[in-house]
């Protein structure tokens, strides 16, 4: 039985998720290798993008100001939902929202409220992809949240639940671990390695060759920027393009106009004190409002006046294919040349634009899927999916689709459109 008093910190939560970094950083080639002989399918590379989910969700602890376990882990949940790669970086990054949930409001946990936040964690992973009850990290994480469950119970320190999560793990999968199960357990372990400080490779060593010698993108190119600020600025004293240049150093997404005496700003940041303590230096600040855009239907709340009633976006491989869907009638194009595909923050910063008012995201690979729909989670209605197989069927969905009909009745034709593709072949 634990000790009543004992308590999980916030460094002990940042030493486990770095502990899982670390861990990935280990193994993400042989998570990509057991993909080739793994019972379900999974496209791309799904080692390669949840480590790059990971690199993306590290990146805050570095300089992390609050040592709270529910402001570490709020911080470590934004930047993975925005910055998750690839289905299987999704999955994983569900896991680490689940996990802020379950801790939000605490400055330390006992062991039992972290366990019991663990398992919110595999839960929300459970609830990214409803549909298929049958894949292997699903089935896998709910004998992993049983395992959980009976050590919480039992009153058990934090490292034996998630040695008991493992085990559990570990004695119900198949010999040839599948890649979900694979990615499952290396991030189990990571974090038991990490709480223990038993760490197999310098994770936030961000100046090191390790990124170049394995040849993966450093963390440090995957910043994700999950909060939206916007402000006014009155009587200011620098011009409207100094202002865009200092903020383009610390930001994204960057939009400065004048209104009569004022300047508006909007820009999405990893810092939002940053910026607010720059503006002071600019002129009168008011009428501030910060959004997290790593929350569900976030973005909805953030109006602004867009050209066009719906808009088509849709990601290419190469500057040719985005040229032949802009042709077809697309009108957004995400740069899709990375192997790992853009991120989910690439893909609503292109939707937050003031293009459109609506979206029908489009992409021509499944490997994309849930990152769409985790973009389609923080915008809202304002965005509907359509998910083809092939640059074939994205095409034919692209000529399906009518800026004068509706997204819903543009969805359905573009739906409709993919099917018929794909039973012709």
């Amino acid at each position: 039985m634990a000790d009543a008093n004992e308590v999980i910190t916030g460094s002990d939560y940042k030493r486990m998720v770095l502990g899982a970094y670390s861990e990935f950083l280990n193994e993400f080639e042989n998570i990509n290798a057991v993909k080739e002989n793994s019972r379900f399918f999974y496209s791309g590379k799904p080692g390669s993008d949840v480590l790059r989910t990971m690199g993306a969700a590290v990146i805050p602890l570095s300089e992390a100001v609050n040592e709270s376990i529910g402001g570490l882990s709020r911080r470590v949940a934004d930047a993975s939902v925005l910055g998750a790669r690839g289905n299987a970086g999704v999955i994983v990054s569900q896991i680490l929202r689940g996990l802020a949930k379950g801790l939000i409001g605490k400055y330390n946990a006992t062991s039992q409220e972290f366990g019991k936040a663990f398992q919110y964690g595999i839960l929300y992973a459970q609830k990214a992809v409803p549909e298929e009850k049958n894949r292997p990290i699903i089935v896998a994480s709910k004998v992993v949240a049983k395992g959980a469950y009976d050590a919480v119970r039992a009153g058990k320190h934090i490292s034996e639940v998630l040695n008991a999560a493992i085990q559990a793990g570990t004695e119900s999968f198949a010999r040839d671990m599948d890649c979900g199960e694979k990615i499952l357990q290396v991030f189990l372990e990571g974090c038991l390695k990490g709480l223990q400080g038993n760490f197999s490779l310098p994770p936030l060593d961000l100046g090191s060759k390790i990124y170049e010698a394995k040849g993966i993108v450093s963390p440090l190119n995957d910043i994700a920027r999950p909060y939206c600020v916007t402000f006014m600025v009155a009587n200011p004293k620098l011009s409207v393009p100094l202002i865009e240049k200092e903020l383009q150093e610390i930001g994204n997404f960057v939009v400065v106009e004048r209104r009569f005496k004022a300047i508006f700003i909007h820009v999405h940041s990893e810092h939002p004190g940053t910026v607010l303590e720059r503006a002071v230096a600019w002129g009168h600040v008011g009428e501030i409002h910060i959004n997290i855009m790593a929350e569900p239907h976030a973005m909805a709340m953030v109006q602004q006046s867009c050209m066009m009633p719906l808009a088509l976006l849709t990601v290419a491989s190469t500057e040719e294919w985005g040229q032949k869907l802009q042709d077809a009638g697309a009108m957004v194009i995400i740069d899709g040349s990375d192997e790992s595909g853009p991120s989910v923050e690439e893909i609503v910063n292109a939707a937050h634009s003031d293009i459109a008012n609506k979206y029908i995201l489009l992409t021509d690979s499944e490997h994309l899927r849930l990152v769409m729909h985790q973009a389609k989670r923080i915008l809202g209605e304002r965005v509907s999916v359509v998910v083809a197989n092939n640059q074939e069927e994205q095409i034919y969905a692209v000529r399906a689709f009518f800026p004068e009909l509706s997204m819903e009745e543009n969805t359905a034709q573009m739906i409709e459109a993919v099917r018929k593709m794909a039973a012709d072949e």
